[in-house]
C-alpha cells in the first residue's frame, strides 16, 4: 500500500537528509521520552486519524494499515537504531510529528484511490 511506493522512498530519502538532527545528544527541553516513544505516539495519532477519517474502511484494509506501519516503525528502528533511546529534544520532535504527517498524507493518498 505505502511502503512499496514511490512516496515513500521519498519519505526515506527526506529522513535521511535530515538524520543530522539527531546526532546531537544536547537536550534543551529535559525531555524524559526517548526518540522512538515520540515517533510511535506521532505515528499511532496519525494512524488513528487516518482510519477515524475513513470509515468505509473494511476490518481487513485496517489491518492492512497497522501491518504497513508496523513495517515503516520497523524501518525507522534501522534508521535510527543507534539513537532510538536518547531523550528527544524539542527540534527532534517537531522533525518527527512532521514526518508523521507525511505518513498520514501518504496513506491519505493509497486510501483515496483505494476506495475510488
Amino acid at each position: 500500500m505505502v511502503t512499496d511506493n514511490e512516496g515513500y522512498i521519498h519519505l526515506i530519502e527526506y529522513l535521511t537528509e535530515h538524520l543530522s538532527l539527531f546526532e546531537s545528544r544536547l537536550n534543551e527541553d529535559s525531555n524524559t521520552e526517548t526518540i522512538m516513544e515520540v515517533i510511535e505516539l506521532e505515528l499511532s495519532e496519525q494512524i488513528i486519524a487516518v482510519c477515524s477519517q475513513n470509515s468505509a474502511l473494511s476490518f481487513n484494509q485496517r489491518n492492512a494499515i497497522i501491518r504497513e506501519v508496523d513495517a515503516i516503525v520497523y524501518d525507522l528502528e534501522e534508521v535510527f537504531s543507534g539513537v532510538v533511546n536518547n531523550p528527544v529534544t524539542g527540534q527532534q520532535a517537531r522533525f518527527i510529528k512532521e514526518f508523521a504527517m507525511l505518513i498520514k498524507n501518504l496513506f491519505d493518498t493509497e486510501i483515496n484511490k483505494l476506495l475510488a
